[in-house]
């Protein structure tokens, strides 16, 4: 039985990767440099530690770059371009539902707590969550199940009695690593990525009502 959903943030109910992404591309732009969503790829859903993004335009252009002004610069302009984002389609409506059907809510994410928390109250969804988790509280972070682990200890559920919401391949391995039955909800930049270990794939949260995602998964538990 179904006791607990447990959402991603970046990216599955804020899109804040494609801002991130497309923030670095002008910044290479910029300077002459061309950042590649394969060469991107390997920090989605992770720790930034996966992929420099100033060694890698540094390795381009063949010398140093003033980083601290980039990264200033750099971090500016995402901040704008998350702030026009939207609560990502189906989100609202699956918090509702799981709390009207009594489901605990959880949240594992690898940003710092700060990010999350200023965004999540920012939307008006922070008193949703029974527990939320972020890098801040774990040693290691996704593809690594801790995450994963902590929110299912503080929630008091085991893996089998949860379902994970995730958009990219790191997080996927995370919650699969952890036991968790896995949904994909991919944004307009994973989607281009193998979302494959997941257990079931929607191109949004709004083309399957929590309900029939819980009857779903109970059949293939017969």
């Amino acid at each position: 039985m179904i006791r607990a959903l447990i959402f991603d943030f970046d990216g599955l109910i804020l899109d804040t990767e494609l801002p991130d992404f497309l923030s670095w591309q002008e910044t290479f732009r910029e300077y002459g440099g061309y950042l590649s969503l394969s060469a991107w790829a390997t920090c989605i859903g992770t720790s930034e530690d996966a992929f420099d993004p100033l060694d890698f335009l540094e390795a381009q252009l063949g010398q140093p770059v003033d980083r601290e002004a980039i990264r200033s610069k750099r971090e500016q302009r995402k901040t704008e371009l998350v702030e026009k984002q939207l609560i990502l389609p189906g989100v609202e409506r699956y918090v509702t539902d799981a709390k009207r059907l009594g489901l605990k809510l959880g949240l594992a994410s690898t940003s710092s707590r700060d990010w999350v928390t200023g965004h999540l109250s920012r939307l008006g969804l922070t008193e949703h969550f029974d527990c939320i988790k972020c890098a801040n509280d774990v040693r290691h972070v996704k593809p690594d199940p801790e995450l994963y682990h902590a929110v299912l200890d503080a929630l008091d559920v085991r893996p089998d009695e949860a379902i994970a919401l995730e958009d990219s391949p790191n997080g996927i391995l995370a919650a699969k690593r952890a036991g968790i039955f896995c949904v994909a909800v991919p944004n307009s930049l994973t989607q281009h990525l193998s979302l494959d270990q997941a257990d079931l794939r929607l191109d949004s949260l709004a083309d399957l009502p929590l309900r029939k995602l819980l009857r779903e998964i109970q059949k293939s538990d017969r």
